[in-house]
């Protein structure tokens, strides 16, 4: 196990996959970045999720970076080990199947909301599938485990901070959301997936 701080990289385009990685406590973000100087986020990972394990795979060098965005726990796994317990563990592989089967499908729902969806609809996406893999109902609605930053948010869905600010204010103004800090509600969940649609 390896603690790390937050906001340090544990893997840039180009480095060579010498692990997989496991999350125990905090967020990664797996992002890169375009020459002109725009990241684009492919996902925000949570406590329980492996990663990094494409590349080594296909034992090919990093195409993303990986970044922690609190302080975290991480388990890191060898390729040696990997591919020795990959071997003696044949069911494991059907479940990585699985998983990278997952990553694919997110991928894209995202390539999907940046070609048929304005930005609006796109942040309403997000916020509505945040609600079902990262939500808690309560008294008010469903409120977001996740403290996304409005960059992290914009990162996501393609757009600027600005507009994020914008469109966020104009979903709390119509009842949509309620705002404290960084902790996001929705108060409309089923009104925000049709904006979404």
């Amino acid at each position: 196990m390896e603690e790390v701080k937050k906001r340090q990289p544990l893997y840039l385009p180009g480095d060579p996959s010498s692990s997989v990685y496991l999350l125990k406590k905090g967020r990664v973000k797996i992002a890169n970045t375009a020459p002109s100087g725009k990241e684009v986020t492919f996902d925000i990972l949570e406590p329980g999720e492996v990663f990094g394990e494409l590349e080594v795979l296909e034992d090919a060098p990093r195409s993303t970076s990986a970044e922690t965005l609190d302080d975290t726990l991480i388990c890191v796994i060898p390729r040696k080990d990997f591919d020795q317990y990959l071997a003696m563990h044949p069911n494991v592989t059907v479940k990585l199947t699985k998983l990278i089967g997952l990553r694919l499908k997110k991928i894209q729902s995202r390539v999907e909301d940046l070609v048929f969806r304005d930005v609006p609809a796109r942040l309403a996406h997000l916020l509505s599938e945040l609600s079902k893999t990262d939500g808690i109902a309560d008294k008010q609605g469903i409120r977001l485990k996740a403290k996304l930053t409005h960059q992290e948010m914009a990162n996501l869905i393609g757009c600027s901070r600005e507009t994020v600010s914008t469109i966020m204010g104009q979903f709390r103004d119509q009842g949509l959301i309620h705002m404290d800090g960084r902790t996001i509600t929705l108060l409309k969940p089923d009104a925000l997936s049709r904006f979404a649609s």
